[in-house]
């Protein structure tokens, strides 16, 4: 019987925790492919690792936990669980997406699943107006972000549901940004929440994973066949790493946004910068909505400078801060979302929805806030034209 009523003590103890054979605090590293039977029928409760695996398993437990769902299923990326979950439509279907979302997310819609004929439309969920007149009768699912990636949008994830519940439409959240640290979308009405587990959840940058919780017993089935029908799972290792870096998630988000919240304040005020893009500041679109559904504002933070500065020579002036894909680890990162991450968008469809040229993405780390801020100060003023 579990005695803690807080998450930072869920993410320690919750799940599958240890190893009662031995006392082990950690759950093993079942690194096997396959498992003996005692007979004809008689299974230990395993029989392949596609199907189970306890290490696996101890982290699916550990999130659907962390979540509030019924069931989790961890995948070999992100984009495989989004992957998985797309695969509950079919032909004819139509998905709807926000209008600033993940690039490989917009991918995979525009060059796999509309092959098969599952058609999607892009909308602004922040806008319930909008998103309502979106929801036509072919449409099956929305998945949104909120914050959204890169313009941190924010959606009113209560207010959508009851739309979706109405049109029995599922509710797909990607809480990738905030993590269940900050934001439970289950508890808020969403069907399933969806998690690139490479970001914060395995925090170090040195592996990549994706997750998958679902509301109920039903929607459990469906993911549980598709993920051992298609294959795409986590392995033991990847599996026994993330509940590893599940557990010190608490403390580093709160340092994260420490880092962050001071950050957006310093961009804000300076001259240099045009335009600030963080759901934590009194001024940014959804700031009551976002503190209404999360803990705070999360870490991730888009700017564009003016147009006196170079934004070429801002990236080659950085020292500290790394320009690299993903977000999430626990050194900050930064990347030009236009020709990185949401490259694969057409450029007609970026500039729709504001993922200009300009814009530049900051993933903040947990390095020291003087070093930082030094760094950012450094780069701004030496790309000056």
């Amino acid at each position: 019987m579990k005695h803690y009523q807080k998450i930072e003590s869920s993410l320690i103890h919750g799940g599958i925790y240890g190893d009662e054979r031995t006392g082990a605090v950690n759950i093993p590293i079942y690194q096997t492919s396959t498992y003996q039977q005692d007979g004809l029928g008689k299974m230990r409760g395993y029989e392949y690792s596609r199907t189970g695996n306890p290490t696996r398993e101890s982290l699916e437990s550990l999130i659907a936990e962390l979540e509030k769902g019924e069931a989790g299923f961890a995948f070999a990326s992100g984009m495989a669980a989004i992957t998985a979950v797309l695969t509950l439509l079919k032909t004819g279907d139509r998905v709807v997406i926000s209008s600033n979302v993940y690039g490989g997310t917009f991918r995979v819609l525009d060059k796999i699943f509309q092959s098969f004929g599952i058609n999607y439309t892009i909308a602004d969920t922040s806008n319930l107006e909008e998103l309502s007149h979106a929801l036509t009768a072919d449409v099956k699912m929305l998945l949104i972000e909120s914050p959204a990636n890169p313009l941190l949008t924010v959606t009113d994830i209560e207010a959508v549901s009851f739309l979706t519940r109405e049109k029995n439409i599922l509710l797909v959240v990607d809480n990738t940004f905030m993590t269940p640290y900050l934001q439970r979308p289950l508890e808020l009405g969403a069907d399933i929440v969806l998690h690139s587990a490479t970001k914060y959840l395995g925090g170090h940058s040195d592996l990549i994973a994706g997750l998958v919780i679902v509301k109920t017993q039903k929607l459990a089935e469906k993911l549980h066949f598709i993920q051992n029908a298609t294959g795409g799972i986590l392995q033991p290792f990847d599996s026994f790493l993330l509940i590893r870096s599940i557990k010190s998630l608490g403390v580093r988000m709160q340092r994260h946004v420490e880092n962050a919240e001071i950050i957006a304040d310093w961009l804000n005020k300076n001259e240099a910068v045009a335009s600030v893009y963080y759901p934590g500041l009194p001024t940014a679109q959804g700031y009551e909505i976002n503190r209404k559904q999360a803990k705070n504002a999360g870490a991730m933070i888009s700017f564009e400078l003016t147009a006196e500065y170079d934004i070429k020579k801002f990236f080659e002036k950085l020292k500290l801060v790394a320009l690299a894909e993903s977000l999430g680890g626990v050194e900050s990162l930064v990347c030009h979302p236009s020709s990185m991450t949401h490259a694969s968008i057409p450029k007609e469809i970026r500039e729709r929805v504001g993922i200009t040229e300009n814009l530049i993405r900051l993933s903040v780390g947990i390095e020291h806030i003087d070093d930082l801020i030094h760094d950012l100060h450094s780069a701004i003023e030496g790309s000056k034209k």
